[in-house]
Formats: C-alpha cells, sequence, structure tokens
C-alpha cells in the first residue's frame, strides 16, 4: 500500500504546476493532501477528481483557507469529516478514510507563525486533537495520519534549528507533544523507521533560495500506529518538481 501526503498550498495552484500531470506516475494507493484552498464548486474541473481514484473534499467555510483532500484507489468502506470541534470541522482539517482494519487520515494541523493569537489557536488545537489521537488508540484498528503537522521533532528535522528554538514550528511546548504522541501513546514516525538521515526536508521557505540550498523544514509526517512499524518498507520525499512550497511525502507499507 503506497500513501502519500502532500501540502499543496492550494490545489488549484498545484494543479497549475503540474501535479496531476505527475501523480498517476506516483502510483499512490491513497492520496491525502492539505491546504486545498478552494471550495467544492471552484473544483468542478475533471482534472480534480482523478481517474482511478475516489474523491473526497473537506473545504473550510472561509474561502481560499485551509481545507483537507483524500482520494484512494479502493472505495472505502466509511469516510468522516471533521473531529467534533469547531477549529477542525469549520476550517476542513480532518478526513478519515477507513478500509476494513486500516484507516487513513488527511489532517491540517494549523500554524502559529502569525504571531502569538495564532499560536493559541494551534495550542488549542493540538489539545483537542491529542485527545482524538488517545481515543484511536483504543480502537481495534491500525491507523496512518498523514499530515502536515507544522512542527519539526528533533533538531535533525530542521537545518537551522538553533535559530528556530522560540519559533512556531520548533518550540518546546510542540516538541513535548509529539514526544507524548510517540513516547506515551506509542505512535511512530513512519518516515524515521527507514530513513534516519539529515536534511530530509518537506518544506522549504520562498524566501534567500531556501529550497534550492535544501535550507528547510521537515514538517509533514505519516504518524502510524505501533503495529504498522515493522510494515514499513520505504520513504521518499518526491523533490525533483515543485508542485508548492511543500514536498509530497511518500511511503510504501507492506499490508
Amino acid at each position: 500500500m503506497r500513501i502519500m501526503t502532500f501540502n499543496c498550498n492550494g490545489i488549484r495552484a498545484a494543479a497549475r504546476k503540474g501535479f496531476f500531470d505527475w501523480l498517476p506516475s506516483a502510483n499512490a494507493d491513497v492520496v491525502c493532501l492539505q491546504e486545498t484552498k478552494a471550495q467544492i464548486d471552484q473544483l468542478s474541473d475533471p482534472i480534480f477528481q482523478p481517474v482511478g481514484y475516489h474523491c473526497t473534499y473537506f473545504d473550510a467555510q472561509k474561502k481560499g483557507y485551509a481545507g483537507t483532500a483524500l482520494y484512494s484507489r479502493e472505495k472505502p468502506d466509511k469516510i468522516a469529516t471533521g473531529l467534533g470541534f469547531p477549529m477542525a470541522d469549520t476550517e476542513g482539517r480532518y478526513i478519515q478514510a477507513d478500509f476494513s482494519k486500516i484507516s487513513v487520515a488527511s489532517l491540517y494541523l494549523p500554524s502559529g507563525s502569525a504571531g502569538p493569537e495564532r499560536q493559541e489557536r494551534k495550542f488549542s488545537f493540538m489539545d483537542d486533537f491529542m485527545a482524538h489521537m488517545k481515543a484511536l488508540r483504543r480502537k481495534r484498528r491500525e491507523f496512518v495520519i498523514c499530515a502536515d503537522w507544522n512542527i519539526c521533532h528533533k533538531e535533525i528535522d530542521l537545518k537551522n534549528w538553533r535559530a528556530n528554538q522560540k519559533n512556531s514550528g520548533f518550540l518546546p511546548e510542540e516538541r513535548q507533544w509529539l514526544d507524548m504522541l510517540y513516547d506515551e501513546l506509542g505512535y511512530v514516525d513512519a518516515f524515521r523507521v527507514v530513513n534516519q538521515e539529515p536534511d530530509q526536508y518537506s518544506w522549504w521557505s520562498n524566501r534567500g533560495q531556501a529550497r534550492a540550498k535544501n535550507v528547510g523544514w521537515r514538517l509533514d509526517y505519516h504518524v502510524v500506529t505501533p503495529a504498522l512499524k515493522d510494515r514499513v518498507r520505504s520513504a521518499e520525499i518526491y523533490t525533483a518538481e515543485n508542485f508548492s512550497d511543500h514536498a509530497p511525502v511518500i511511503i510504501d507499507y507492506e499490508l
């Protein structure tokens, strides 16, 4: 099972940059998109319903903002949108598709980089989402949560970690939140199961030739339940083409 996560930073912009031309060659079974920035009625072009996939979009009430999507080759047994709290539900931040004994979700965790008020919103979302992640561990199924988490976990996950210790995305409280997810709840960062190398980034600033110099952040993770750890076979961050300021993260699972 090949699963891709990708923050497209505007699905229509990504389409113009060739994402849907490339998608068939990626050969993904499930595609999780974040930050689609489009209402359903703006996606009537057939390009947004790629051939061979069952497609679900969950848009934000605010136009041109947030939003998630999930494509799957196999028709899901069930699709759920939202998490039961306003920030997730009104901003289109979570879609979950259930297939027999495994569920795959697309999550867009808020950014806090615009200032203190946005950071407080992010912390609020993280608190509510942690409760959701605890509830999932009580279920008798496996989960792959694909997301732009807007957090780097360890120093290896961003180039300029020393300069960013007081910045949103690498704050001690955010990193401790991921520690809890992994160390206390048992979830696993699937990418790091098979790739422990430095300089593996999935987002780059548009300033200062950051992408060309690979001065980036690894913000886009597959977070999986413990039983899937030994099922991870390979992981790739696709950087040959630029469809967004993020890059697709593709992981193969033996399922």
